[in-house]
């Protein structure tokens, strides 16, 4: 009998943290075609919920090990979402593939990002 790997939902935030003036959204293993247009409005509910008070958004990609250009473009909708108090910054893991696909596709020019996230929750 073989062993079940257990894969979670690829549809799912993996979590959500209000923070004060800021909300920190950890994104799921990965964004692909399938997900990112799930993700959205997950997201944008996040940020609508805590729009009186929300001055930073920061994306949680480094539990990501998977993106491609339809994650990028999530990162853009969210980022052209947002209120323009609102800043919107991203954390991936420094050696990444997340971080190549945004540096490759210059999404970084747009939005900040980070190696960690203290670096991203400092004002």
């Amino acid at each position: 009998m073989s062993a079940v790997t257990f894969i979670p939902n690829p549809c799912e935030l993996r979590g959500v943290h209000d923070l004060p003036d800021c909300t920190l959204i950890a994104l799921p293993a990965e964004i692909d075609f399938c997900n990112a247009g799930l993700l959205y409005p997950l997201i944008m509910s996040a940020v609508t919920a805590r729009s009186d008070r929300l001055r930073l958004l920061v994306l949680d990609l480094t539990g990501t090990d998977f993106m491609d250009s339809q994650g990028v473009r999530l990162v853009e909708d969210v980022r052209r979402g947002l209120h323009p108090r609102t800043r919107i910054r991203v954390v991936t893991a420094p050696e990444g593939v997340t971080r190549r696909v945004l540096e490759l596709t210059g999404a970084r020019r747009d939005v900040p990002v980070y190696d960690n996230l203290a670096e991203a929750l400092e004002s």
